[in-house]
């Protein structure tokens, strides 16, 4: 009589070669010309969910999104008996060998136990050990105690038009007593860790314009403010000298970082200073002296200039003096901070001190999401911390994530409880040349997806 544990254990090379065959798949939702591999990806997603048991699957594409979601049903549990949902996405970064790789970044590649291509660790690695883990269950001659709903996204790294518009539209289809979000990463290979925090996010570009053209400078420096130069000293005001925003309004709703909090993050300090050392390699910190770093990359907000361009930028030079310029600015954000007025106080603010002698104009790309904080004591989450104990042999840390995951707040609209389960690293290189995983991570997260679902099943711990 087989369970869902050694069911996993027994066919994990078979689930190694399905991974891969997904991996091929060209994903990119940021890219029209990919938009079929992505409905491809769609498809062979349904006709495995059909393959390991599911009750249900189809493919939806609302009016207003552009890449689809998969979303499978199965129900043998009973009207009685809780739902799991379980997200994951499947689409990916766009990657090319001139980017930086150093084998072909659509073909998976093993090496030292661990395999390398796009999407390995963002995000099918979440997608693939979840479907294994409930084909684990559905294949075994034990059946779970809970029914179980699967919800693919297409496009969450290109804006997650289609699922909102789903989430919108049909919140009943997605209801559950717990979702469990699996996306983003770990803190090592040998210590997991559950994010019971992320910051939210909003976004503007700023436009700085003087002359009407670009203009000899010659004929015209010493005359006109160069909005290049302008925009740097507006910008050089956005923070003070010790690291903090200086924007009038920006901390007001801003909670402190709690006694408990501190003591969670306390635990995770060593593993985010061993990695800041490995992977940022900056000369030094630098931020908020009074927050240690976990609170500085997760508990605190921040603003931050992703990018400025302005006049020539091309070989040799060219003595221009530029008509305009602009800089990209995201804010991350913590409980309690409304993006909206947010980015009210940064406007305002910018426009008290910008010079009259050139003009401001904001742009706003539409990027908003507010910060979550889920219950550290609740069934969900406890029952994640039993799932990695069991499936990594450790206890896993507490941290609160300098990122942004959307979607949560939306499962947070039709789910009791969310948990955020994550089996990546950071160090995979998400998003980058060489991405990979190592391959003790999948296995293990199947392995923590089936405790997961015994465990909630269970109504324990």
């Amino acid at each position: 009589m087989s369970n869902p544990y050694q069911y996993a254990k027994a066919n994990q090379e078979r689930f190694l070669d399905e991974y891969q065959e997904l991996l091929r798949i060209r994903t990119i939702s940021t890219q029209p010309q990919h938009a079929k591999d992505v409905a491809r990806a769609a498809e062979w997603l349904k006709a495995m969910m059909l393959r390991i048991g599911m009750d249900r699957a189809e493919v939806i594409l609302m009016p207003a999104g552009r890449c689809p979601l998969v979303l499978g049903e199965w129900d043998g549990a009973g009207e009685g008996a809780p739902t799991i949902l379980i997200y994951c996405h499947y689409d990916v970064q766009p990657a090319e060998v001139a980017d930086g790789w150093d084998t072909e970044p659509f073909e998976p590649t093993l090496k030292d136990g661990r395999l390398y291509c796009r999407g390995a660790v963002d995000s099918k690695l979440h997608v693939m050990s979840n479907l294994k883990a409930v084909e684990s269950w559905l294949a075994s001659d034990v059946k779970p105690n809970v029914n179980i709903k699967m919800v693919l996204e297409g496009e969450e790294e290109s804006g997650s038009e289609n699922i909102n518009a789903f989430i919108a539209a049909h919140p009943e289809r997605l209801a559950a007593d717990i979702a469990m979000i699996s996306d983003g990463a770990i803190l090592a290979p040998d210590q997991p860790s559950l994010t019971y925090g992320l910051r939210g996010v909003t976004a503007f570009e700023l436009h700085v314009s003087a002359p009407v053209s670009d203009l000899h400078s010659g004929h015209w420096g010493g005359s006109v403010h160069n909005p290049i130069q302008a925009l740097c000293e507006i910008l050089a005001q956005l923070h003070d000298e010790n690291g903090a925003v200086a924007v009038p309004g920006f901390y007001d709703d801003v909670a402190e970082v709690t006694a408990q909090d501190r003591a969670l993050l306390e635990e995770v300090e060593p593993y985010l200073q061993a990695e800041w050392d490995a992977v940022v390699s900056a000369p030094a910190l630098w931020g908020e002296r009074d927050y240690i770093l976990p609170e500085r990359l997760g508990a605190r907000p921040t603003l931050e200039i992703n990018g400025i361009h302005g006049g020539y930028t091309g070989a040799g030079m060219k003595t221009v003096l530029p008509a305009r310029a602009f800089a990209k600015i995201t804010c991350r954000l913590v409980p309690r901070q409304d993006p909206a007025r947010v980015l009210d106080c940064i406007v305002e603010h910018i426009k008290s001190i910008t010079p009259k002698t050139v003009q401001v104009d904001f742009q706003f790309g539409g990027m908003g999401a507010e910060a979550v904080l889920l219950d550290v004591e609740g069934l969900a989450m406890q029952s994640a911390a039993e799932a990695y104990a069991y499936a990594w042999g450790v206890e896993p840390v507490f941290e609160r994530a300098g990122g942004s995951v959307p979607i949560t707040f939306e499962c947070m609209k039709v789910a009791k409880e969310v948990v955020i389960m994550s089996y990546g690293l950071k160090s995979g290189r998400a998003h980058g040349p060489n991405e990979n995983i190592y391959l003790q991570n999948f296995y293990n997260g199947i392995q923590a997806t089936i405790k997961f679902i015994d465990l909630v099943g269970q109504g324990r711990p």
